[in-house]
């Protein structure tokens, strides 16, 4: 996939010019992503590649959505779907999602100790198939699938768990034989209507730990996420009166083998200890996939001090201040679900308290309630407050992102908020912030070269060396503006835009944590213009609608 834009900084907040793309009708293709290519042989350009530090720095910007499966928000959009439409409904959402310059989609695998993907652990889920512990047929993985496809999009796949919910209110389907609450019934709760694991249980926090650890393992997932769900929220009977979880049994044995914390202190112990262990397995795993969370919005009442509300430390057991401040989360999405003018739960406050706590300075992404712009109801507001908080965010130094709930929303282009976006703080794509304090190998440098076709130019890049790059980002110099095009490590062959009129350009490479290669650049022959063509790369990926 191709991504081309301007050039632009990642806190301007008015529209961007974007170049216009050629068109094209054609979807991502991963599958012929690194078959050989037919191109003429090249005749190479009288050009000397030089290093240049002309070109403006790479603009960066995390654009994330959720992809909720629980309950069938957004996807599949319905239980009955065969695997070629479930398919074809997660192709139009990735095609969309980069259509809108997205960089990541948040995508829901573990809604209720189940699985949207080939496990060994936890059943099929009911959302996929309609009924729990069905296989798909004919079978298809879909964690497999997305991330094939998101990465053709130049699209990061974050894989997203519920860590303790094992039944929703809205399952159908019988529980499957291999459903935790059956096979392992005393670590299961029922609680409003919900069937919740013990997080109080050492037994849950592993097996949630081993279904984590499994796909990061086995799948090139981008980053482990965790939503809100902590220890229920709570609940209250017909009268009114709070209905108490039922842990009294791990917590009698937590006490019964010395232990001396408080019931609400020794909660919040059990969730610290499976988000330091999730930190931990994670990077011993694979040191470059990122883990994030995305905490309810307010810490406690009184953070800042005008904040008032639902209290997640208290009522969650969620201490997500000291998981920040730890270092335990490489990213940090509170759900800043509020408008920036509602004084007691302020867009701006929260944003700039939750920055100040990040002592670690691990990336600040906070979340939007997308589905509220343009909607009805109590809780809605304008798409015009959804471009603010984007701004607010643009301007608060240490934040650099935000993750939209949910892609929903953007699939109708609910109240023309697409365009809006487009039109504004969207108008050109951004690059994935880098994450400098994970490690991963360092990024090739790259060689380019121009070649003369009989299609056109084309940049023909390789390496020194045989390590093949996560991405390169090329930067075009014209007589107005620097283009800057973002496609695979895999590409070895690209062509000009046709009618730029490039001077130079200039290339870097990218590896998994976005850390850039210095910089080689090419210089063009004096001309009055380039014919290029767009065409499929020799090997990498082809262009998105």
């Amino acid at each position: 996939m191709l991504a081309l834009f301007t050039v632009f900084g990642c806190r301007s907040t008015a529209p961007i010019p974007t170049p216009t793309e050629p068109s094209t009708s054609a979807r991502p293709e991963p599958s012929r992503a690194n078959a050989p290519g037919r191109m003429a042989p090249a005749t190479p350009a009288r050009v000397r590649p030089v290093v240049s530090a002309e070109a403006p720095p790479l603009a960066r910007e995390f654009r994330g959505v959720w992809v909720a499966s629980v309950a069938n928000i957004d996807w599949p959009s319905k239980r009955t779907l065969s695997t070629a439409e479930q398919q074809a409904e997660l192709i139009a959402l990735l095609d969309r999602a980069a259509a809108l310059k997205l960089n990541a989609v948040l995508f829901q695998i573990r809604p209720a100790a189940d699985a949207l993907y080939a496990s060994k652990i936890e059943p099929w889920s009911e959302y996929l198939t309609g009924a729990q512990g069905r296989a798909p047929v004919p079978f298809w993985d879909p964690l497999a699938f997305a991330i094939t496809e998101a990465h053709a999009r130049n699209l990061e796949l974050h894989a997203w768990f519920n860590p303790y919910r094992a039944r929703h209110t809205d399952a159908k389907s019988p529980l499957a034989k291999t459903h935790i609450a059956r096979t392992n019934p005393s670590l299961v709760k029922p609680y409003a209507g919900y069937l919740w694991m013990d997080p109080g249980e050492p037994a849950v926090r592993a097996r949630t730990l081993r279904v984590v650890l499994d796909v990061v393992k086995r799948y090139d997932v981008d980053g482990i996420h965790l939503d809100d769900y902590f220890y229920p929220y709570p609940a209250t009977d017909k009268r009114g009166r709070a209905i108490a979880f039922p842990d009294d049994r791990s917590f009698k044995r937590y006490r019964a083998k010395g232990g001396t914390l408080k019931r609400p202190d020794w909660r919040r112990r059990n969730v610290d200890l499976l988000v330091e262990e999730l930190h931990t397995g994670i990077h011993k795993a694979k040191p470059w996939v990122r883990f994030g969370i995305s905490p309810f919005g307010i810490w406690r009442p009184g953070f800042p001090a005008q904040v008032r509300g639902f209290d997640a430390y208290e009522q969650l057991h969620a201490d997500a201040r000291k998981w920040l401040r730890e270092g335990w989360v490489d990213y940090f999405t509170p759900q800043l679900y509020w408008p920036t003018t509602r004084r007691e739960q302020a867009y701006p406050a929260l944003l700039e308290w939750w920055v100040g706590e990040n002592v670690m300075g691990r990336h600040m992404w906070p979340g939007n309630f997308t589905s509220r712009a343009g909607g009805v109801g109590s809780g809605a507001f304008p798409v015009s407050e959804l471009v603010e908080q984007i701004r607010v965010t643009r301007g608060q130094v240490g934040a650099t992102g935000n993750v939209h709930f949910s892609m929903k929303s953007f699939l109708t282009n609910q109240a023309g908020m697409n365009d809006s976006l487009l039109a504004g703080p969207y108008a050109a794509p951004a690059l994935v912030p880098a994450t400098p304090w994970l490690t991963a190998p360092a990024p090739p440098l790259p060689t380019a070269r121009l070649a003369e076709t009989a299609a056109g130019t084309r940049l023909v890049l390789r390496t020194v060396g045989t390590a093949v790059p996560w991405q390169y980002a090329i930067r075009l110099r014209t007589d107005t503006a620097w283009i800057t095009m973002v496609v695979s490590g895999s590409t070895t062959s690209w062509a000009i835009p046709t009618g730029t009129s490039p001077t130079s350009l200039s290339v870097v490479s990218l590896n998994r944590v976005g850390t850039e290669s210095p910089p080689v650049s090419v210089t063009f022959p004096t001309r009055t213009g380039v014919s290029g063509s767009r065409s499929t790369p020799a090997r990498g990926r082809v262009d998105a609608p």
